[in-house]
C-alpha cells in the first residue's frame, strides 16, 4: 500500500508551502480537508490563505515565525471555511519550515507538513493547542490592549515606529507601512517598513496639494480606504504610478491627530485583498490615534533630551591640552528624572603662572536654576584663577559672587518661591605644579581630596576649609599645601559619588576605596587608558554600568549628581606609563600639618596612621603607632607655640617593612624622661615610645627639632 494511501485512509493530508514563490501544493486529502476537489493542485497563496479562520491565519503566522526561529516544528489548529463563512472543520497542521537561499541571495523558507481532520482535543494528546477564541471582539480587544502598552512604553520615534511595524492586528496583516509627517506645507516620510531604502524618495518633500492620499488626509483630516488597485488608480490617478510598483492590493491611510490638530498621516498597505469592514476600521483608526499619541511623546522627550544633552554639553569643559608628566580623567553623570541636569561641575583652567588649576563644585539642587547658577559659577571661578589670584582669595571672590548673584535674583523674582530660597555651593580648588608636584587646596564645604598611592593603597588627605560658598560672602579659606609624588593618583568627587545609594561618608568612601586600592592589577594594568577605565569603575561602583555619555535606563536610580576628576602623577606604579623590568614595593608616605587653633586635628592624624598601615601584619604595632603619633603631637600642641608636622613612611617588602614617623616643631627645647605618679594626667610619652618603639630619637635641626620613632614588622607565625 502506498504511502499516501495510508494518510488518505486516517484523514490526513499532506502539503508543501512555498514562500518565496507564494504558492502552496496539496496533495488530494488535503485539497479535500481544505474544502477544494480531492485531487492534487498547486494553488497560489492568496487562494489556500481564503480558506483558513482569519484570525486562526494570524495565530499560525507567528508560530511559523517562531519555529523558523527556534528550528521546531510548527504546529497548530485551524478552522476551515467555506466561501459562505461557515465553519466547515477544524484541523491539526504539524509542518517543519526549512531554510532555503534564494537566486538573489536572499534568506527564505519552506513550508513541509502534515493537516489532518480532527473533532475536539482529546486528553492525553502531545498537540500543542493554539488559543482560538473564536470571537473577532474578544481578539482585537486583546490586540489594542497589548498595542496600546507597547506604544506607550516606546520612547523614541525610532521605538514607536518599530512598534508599529511589529503589530500583529487581528485577521488582517499589513505588510507595508508608512509614517508622515508634515514641515509646513510639506509632507515628509518619518519612518517606513516594508520597503526598501530609498523607496521613500518621491513621497519625502511631497506639497500638500498633491493628488496623494496621505496629502488629502492630512488635508481633510478624514481617513481614506481603498480596497483595490481600481480604486487607488480612479480616485488618485497622478499618484497611481508611484504606488503600482509596490505591488499592494489595498490601503489605508488614516491622520495622526493629537488635541485636534492634525500632526500626519498613517499608511498600512496589504497584499493581500482587504474589505475594510466596520471592525477593521475600527481597530486600524485606534491604532492611529494610539500612534499619533507615541509619536507625540516621543517626540517631546527627544527635544528635551536635545535641550538637555546641548545644556549639559555646554556647561561641561573639555579638559584641555595634555600635561607634560600627568593625565587627567573626569566624569559628570546627572542625576535621575527630570531634565537631567544639576549643579555639579568641574574645570581645568590654565594658570598665568605656567600651572594649572583643577575645580570641583556642587551647587545646592538638581533643577534648572541650580544648572544655571553652575554654570555663572564655574565662569566666575575661571575668570578669577586667570587673573592669577590665589587659591584662597579664588573662592573667597566667588563667595561674594555666589552671594551676591543668590540676592539679585531674589529681590528680581519675588512671585518664585524657589527662586526665593538662598542658594549655596560647595567647592574645591586645587593650584598644580606639574614639574614639582606640588598642590594647593583651598576648600569650602566639600569632601576632601583622597589619594591612591604607588602601592594602591588611598590614603584621605585631610584639607583646611572654610564655609561653602555663597552663605557668608566675607569669608576666609585656608590653603593647604603637599606633594602629589610620581605614581601617586588623587581623586576629587562630588559627595554623589560617596553618599548615593544610603550610604553616609564612612561607608561610601569604603566603597570607592574597594574600587581604587582593587584597580591596581584589574582595570588596565600598564594600558594607556587606565586613568579613563579607573574613571568608569568609580562610576560603575555607584549605579552599575557605565552611562556617563547618555542618560540612559539608569537614569531613575541615580540619587544625586556624580561628578569626578583624576590627576596621575606619571610614575612607577601609576599605570600611565611602562613597567619597570624589577618592580620594587614602592614607599608609602603621608605628611600632615597639625595647627595650635586646630587640635581637632589630632584624630586625623591618627586616621592618616592607621590608614597608611592598613595590611600591616601586627595589629597591636598599628595601635602602638597610632598612641604614639598621638601623644607626640600633642605635646608638641601643649608645650610649644608652633604647629606640628607629621611625616610617615612605611617602606620595604610586605612583612619586612619599616615604619619612620617624624614629628617637627620650631621650639628648640627637647624632651626629657619623667616619672609622673600614679594620679599624674602627663608626663608619659617619652616613656611610652620608649617601651613601644623599636628605634627612636630626637634630632635637632636649624630651627626646632624633629622627634622620630621606627617600627619593624614582624609577621604574625601561624599556631603551632
Amino acid at each position: 500500500m502506498r504511502t499516501e494511501d495510508v494518510l488518505a485512509a486516517v484523514a490526513t493530508g499532506l502539503w508543501r508551502w512555498d514562500n518565496a514563490s507564494g504558492t502552496v501544493s496539496l496533495d488530494g486529502e488535503a485539497a479535500r480537508l481544505l474544502g477544494l476537489p480531492a485531487e492534487p493542485v498547486v494553488l497560489p497563496e492568496v487562494a489556500v490563505r481564503s480558506r483558513f479562520h482569519p484570525v486562526d491565519w494570524n495565530e499560525i503566522n507567528g508560530i511559523v515565525n517562531l519555529a523558523v526561529a527556534e528550528g521546531t516544528l510548527a504546529e497548530a489548529r485551524l478552522r476551515i471555511m467555506d466561501v459562505d463563512g461557515r465553519v466547515l472543520r477544524t484541523v491539526r497542521s504539524r509542518s517543519k519550515p526549512l531554510e532555503r537561499w534564494s537566486a538573489d541571495g536572499s534568506l527564505d523558507y519552506e513550508l513541509i507538513g502534515t493537516i489532518q481532520e480532527i473533532a475536539e482535543p482529546q486528553p492525553g494528546t502531545t498537540a500543542v493547542h493554539t488559543p482560538i477564541t473564536g470571537d473577532w471582539r474578544r481578539s482585537r480587544e486583546a490586540f489594542l490592549l497589548d498595542a496600546g502598552r507597547a506604544l506607550a512604553e516606546a520612547r523614541s520615534t525610532a521605538e514607536v515606529l518599530r512598534v508599529a511595524a511589529s503589530l500583529s492586528m487581528p485577521g488582517f496583516n499589513p505588510d507595508g507601512l508608512a509614517v508622515f509627517g508634515v514641515a509646513g506645507d510639506r509632507l515628509s516620510v518619518i519612518g517606513h517598513h516594508g520597503h526598501d531604502a530609498g523607496d521613500e524618495g518621491p513621497f519625502t518633500d511631497m506639497l500638500l496639494e498633491t493628488d496623494y492620499p496621505a496629502a488629502e488626509v492630512v488635508r481633510t483630516g478624514r481617513a481614506i480606504y481603498l480596497p483595490s488597485p481600481e480604486d487607488y488608480k480612479r480616485r488618485f490617478p497622478a499618484t497611481w504610478p508611484l504606488a503600482q510598483r509596490f505591488d499592494r492590493v489595498s490601503w489605508a491611510f488614516l491622520p495622526l491627530i493629537v488635541a485636534g490638530r492634525t500632526m500626519g498621516a498613517w499608511m498600512a498597505a496589504f497584499k493581500q485583498p482587504a474589505s475594510f469592514s466596520p471592525d477593521e476600521r475600527s481597530v486600524l483608526t485606534t491604532v492611529a490615534r494610539m500612534l499619533a499619541q507615541a509619536l507625540q511623546r516621543a517626540g517631546v522627550a527627544e527635544s528635551e533630551r536635545e535641550l538637555t544633552t546641548g545644556l549639559q554639553r555646554s556647561m561641561m569643559p573639555q579638559l584641555g591640552p595634555e600635561i607634560p608628566g600627568m593625565r587627567i580623567a573626569a566624569r559628570y553623570v546627572p542625576t535621575g528624572g527630570g531634565l537631567q541636569v544639576g549643579g555639579d561641575w568641574y574645570d581645568m583652567i590654565p594658570l598665568p603662572s605656567g600651572r594649572f588649576a583643577l575645580v570641583i563644585g556642587d551647587v545646592q539642587g538638581h533643577d534648572v536654576r541650580a544648572a544655571g547658577l553652575m554654570g555663572q559659577l564655574r565662569i566666575a571661578v575661571r575668570a578669577y584663577a586667570s587673573e592669577g589670584h590665589r587659591p584662597d582669595a579664588v573662592l573667597s571672590r566667588a563667595s561674594r559672587f555666589l552671594a551676591g548673584l543668590c540676592a539679585s535674583q531674589e529681590s528680581a523674582a519675588e512671585e518664585d518661591p524657589d527662586a526665593q530660597s538662598p542658594r549655596f555651593a560647595t567647592c574645591l580648588y586645587v593650584e598644580c605644579d606639574p614639574e614639582t608636584g606640588t598642590l594647593e587646596v583651598a576648600r569650602a564645604g566639600h569632601p576632601d581630596p583622597a589619594v591612591r598611592m604607588t602601592d594602591g593603597t588611598m590614603l584621605m588627605r585631610p584639607t583646611a576649609g572654610g564655609l561653602p560658598l555663597g552663605i557668608v560672602p566675607d569669608t576666609d579659606y585656608p590653603t593647604t599645601r603637599f606633594t602629589l609624588e610620581p605614581g601617586e593618583t588623587m581623586m576629587l568627587c562630588t559627595d554623589g559619588l560617596i553618599e548615593t545609594g544610603g550610604h553616609d561618608l564612612d561607608t561610601g568612601w569604603a566603597r570607592l576605596r574597594a574600587v581604587l586600592e582593587g584597580d591596581t592589577h584589574e582595570a588596565g594594568g600598564h594600558e594607556p587608558g587606565h586613568l579613563e577605565t579607573l574613571a568608569d569603575l568609580l562610576v560603575q561602583a555607584v549605579h552599575g554600568p557605565s552611562s556617563h555619555h547618555t542618560t540612559g535606563p539608569l537614569a531613575d536610580r541615580r540619587e544625586d549628581d556624580i561628578a569626578v576628576v583624576l590627576l596621575c602623577r606619571e610614575g612607577a606604579g601609576c599605570g600611565c606609563g611602562a613597567p619597570s623590568a624589577h618592580p620594587v614595593r614602592p614607599a608609602r608616605r603621608t605628611m600632615l600639618t597639625v595647627a595650635q587653633a586646630e587640635p581637632e586635628r589630632i584624630s586625623g592624624a591618627r586616621r592618616q596612621v592607621r590608614e597608611l598601615l592598613h595590611d600591616w601584619a601586627d595589629e597591636e604595632q598599628v595601635d602602638s603607632a597610632v598612641l604614639m603619633v598621638s601623644e607626640m603631637v600633642t605635646n608638641v600642641l601643649m608645650h610649644t607655640d608652633g604647629d606640628a608636622l607629621l611625616v610617615a613612611e612605611a617602606v620595604g617588602e610586605l612583612g619586612e617593612r619599616r615604619l619612620r614617623v617624624e614629628v617637627a616643631d620650631s621650639s628648640d627645647e627637647l624632651p626629657h624622661k619623667r616619672h609622673p605618679g600614679e594620679m599624674a594626667s602627663s608626663g608619659r610619652g617619652v616613656l611610652l615610645t620608649e617601651m613601644l618603639a623599636d628605634a627612636w630619637g630626637v634630632d635637632p635641626r636649624g630651627e626646632g627639632k624633629s622627634i622620630w620613632f621606627e617600627l619593624y614588622e614582624q609577621s604574625k607565625q601561624p599556631d603551632a
